[in-house]
């Protein structure tokens, strides 16, 4: 009877690059039995090498900053359960995860309860995880605990205020009425981005990862469009393209002008018209400046010949818009909460009267109650200045909320795009329907 030696199945590999991942090996399933000799061949660039140095376990492990949100997460929850605890504390374990990402690592953290016979402390602010995972909630307030019952009962019957304001806090309502008419803002046709692979001494470029596919869409004044899905399906690049900051391919028109073949020079008198709004502003606010340096910043590069005086009155002005108290502007970003400082971001872009500003995720970080006094005032200062928004998020709660349009991604392609009351109530494609019933 012959000795299988070597036993391999369903083997891929992969490399990222950027925010995509190029496989280099594809299911592959071999098996070697003893004195038997198995050749592999192909031409260069098959797999053949990268295969061998699987086996031999010689490819490198991956640095962290090249893994993915969920494949971090797995990563952390991996070295906690190395000792095999009897109580898991997971502290906001699937903050800034997309909805499939998440449901990924709460099935993962139900197992491993089930197998280890594990409690678990589960903090978050995600009151839809809470409804999914959690057997009782404590829910707290000033540093108090202010209402404890099992999940079923409190979500059903809550009986302290605050727990009934965070219930009432899920974003609602729908997005602002149109102004008419309302005119062709952006108009994108056929947009791709790729990034180049490079390979030998001279990091030659020797292909592209196509990573944005053909997207085109019009938005018009006043409107919101949602780009919503997966991590890595491409939202935040097509932010980045449209802000110029990306080399792409395709269409870009803005107001009129085609901005595609624009250099720095001739962008600059338009870049105050389109602003960005970031994700994370314990990362895009410069810790360094006070909030007057941060909101002024784009009024020195824009309007050199204010004074001083005039732009700290610019940004008293638009601190008051935005609902932040102006006494604060000489206090550092470290001296706010997370709502305060998504506040100075959208005031550092409000203040230079943009027509368009591209909200990268700008309340996944937030808790309901905030994410929810946010959105109201995304809304009324969309109402009040006819601003154009395009929304990336994987949060579909939120883009019901605030899009007129939407558009599902998925790995640089359009799945579905139209109208967003149309797609949330009979999505034409399944993996709509997958996103929305993860959600």
């Amino acid at each position: 009877m012959t000795q299988t030696l070597l036993a391999i199945e369903d083997l891929s590999v992969g490399f990222r690059h950027q925010q995509t991942v190029r496989t280099v090996v594809n299911d592959v399933s071999l098996q070697i039995e003893a004195g038997e000799t198995l050749a592999l061949v192909g031409e260069s660039g098959s797999g053949k090498s990268v295969t061998a140095l699987s086996i031999l376990r010689l490819l490198p492990s991956p640095p962290v900053e090249y893994l993915s949100g969920g494949e971090r997460q797995r990563v952390m929850i991996a070295m906690a359960l190395l000792t095999r605890p009897e109580l898991l504390i997971a502290d906001e374990p699937t903050t800034a995860l997309d909805v499939s990402v998440q449901a990924q690592i709460l099935q993962l953290l139900r197992e491993l309860q089930g197998e280890l016979n594990m409690g678990m402390l589960f903090i978050t602010h995600n009151l839809s995880i809470v409804r999914k995972l959690a057997h009782r909630v404590a829910v707290m307030q000033n540093g108090r605990c202010v209402e404890q019952n099992y999940a079923a009962t409190l979500f059903a019957s809550p009986t302290h205020p605050y727990t009934q304001k965070l219930l009432n806090s899920e974003p609602s309502g729908d997005p602002v009425p149109l102004p008419e008419p309302a005119s062709t803002l952006l108009d994108v046709e056929q947009l791709q981005v790729a990034f180049p692979i490079r390979k030998g001494i001279l990091k030659r470029i020797v292909d592209h990862n196509v990573v944005v596919k053909n997207i085109s869409f019009t938005l018009r004044a006043g409107e919101t469009l949602g780009l919503v899905g997966e991590s890595g399906s491409g939202k935040s690049t097509t932010g980045l393209a449209l802000l110029r900051l990306i080399n792409s391919q395709g269409s870009i028109i803005f107001d009129g002008q085609p901005l595609q073949n624009l250099n720095r020079r001739q962008l600059l008198p338009i870049r105050h018209r389109i602003q960005v709004v970031f994700q994370d502003p314990n990362s895009s606010l410069n810790p360094r400046l006070n909030v007057l340096q941060i909101i002024e910043e784009g009024l020195r590069v824009h309007q050199p010949t204010l004074s001083a005086a005039q732009r700290e009155q610019q940004v008293i002005d638009v601190m008051h818009e935005v609902g932040l108290d102006p006494e604060t502007r000489h206090r550092y970003p470290a001296e706010f909460s997370g709502g305060q400082r998504q506040r100075i971001a959208i005031a550092r872009a409000l203040i230079l009267k943009p027509s368009l500003i591209i909200l990268d995720e700008p309340t996944s970080s937030l808790d309901k109650t905030v994410q929810a006094q946010i959105l109201t005032l995304l809304k009324s200062l969309q109402q009040k200045h006819q601003l154009a928004y395009l929304f990336i998020s994987h949060d579909l709660h939120v883009v019901r909320a605030l899009c007129h349009q939407v558009i599902v991604l998925r790995q640089g392609e359009v799945v579905e795009q139209g109208p967003c009351a149309r797609v949330f109530a009979t999505p034409q494609q399944e993996y709509t329907r997958q996103l929305l019933a993860l959600s």
